[in-house]
């Protein structure tokens, strides 16, 4: 049986869900895809080589990634609070998901970025383009498929913490199944918020694969 006021709870609930996984994916955005596009150029042999730079990127990303989300988001206590203003709520969840969504799709864009052809690099090069016109013009429009599902994967693990969160303090789907679900027993309230999180799931998986596919056919079309 579901109570009286769920729904506006439910409401509520997916409206921080969506602040939480919004911000952290802007984060992801606008400081994960150029930390990335540095992982892949630093690296010895590539356009900017300089494995100092490269080992020192990717000991931050690995130190992120290497945390349990859980762990992070006491060890960011402090600076959420500084950020937020507070320590609970979306708003101070938002800044370890940023922090974590940082550094998981940095690592994608690297991996997406190694696997443009050489060909092409080689052929940009002979044609006398620079580093910044082969990232632009060669690295990144190719790439842009296997992009899109990295922000794609990466955005569904994202809706993942953000349940974490909520067990702490975070708000969202996550607190709304444990707040009901858990401490009051109304499992109608727990199957709902689950369903609700499955949808958006398949929501955000849907949207990423048909972007992508259109990317792939409109460059297949061109070609």
């Amino acid at each position: 049986m579901i109570p009286a006021g769920a729904g506006a709870d439910l409401a509520k609930a997916l409206a921080e869900t969506g602040m939480m996984v919004g911000i952290s994916m802007a984060a992801a955005l606008l400081l994960g895809l150029p930390l990335g596009v540095l992982l892949l150029l630093t690296r010895p042999g590539r356009l900017m080589g300089n494995a100092a730079a490269h080992h020192a990127a990717g000991l931050a990303v690995n130190l992120v990634r290497s945390l349990p989300f859980v762990i992070l988001l006491i060890l960011i206590l402090p600076l959420a609070r500084l950020v937020a203003g507070t320590g609970t709520g979306p708003l101070a969840a938002a800044v370890p998901l940023a922090i974590a969504s940082v550094a998981f799709y940095a690592r994608l864009v690297e991996n997406a970025l190694a696997e443009v052809p050489g060909s092409l690099l080689e052929a940009a090069q002979v044609l006398g383009a620079g580093n910044g016109a082969i990232l632009l013009k060669v690295m990144l429009p190719d790439a842009l498929p296997a992009l899109l599902r990295g922000f794609t994967v990466t955005a569904i693990s994202l809706i993942g913490y953000s349940a974490m969160a909520g067990v702490v303090g975070g708000g969202g789907l996550g607190f709304l199944a444990v707040n009901y679900g858990y401490y009051r027993y109304e499992t109608g309230v727990l199957a709902l918020a689950v369903l609700a999180m499955l949808a958006l799931v398949q929501a955000v998986q849907l949207g990423g694969d048909w972007a992508a596919g259109r990317v792939e056919r409109k460059r297949g079309i061109a070609q």
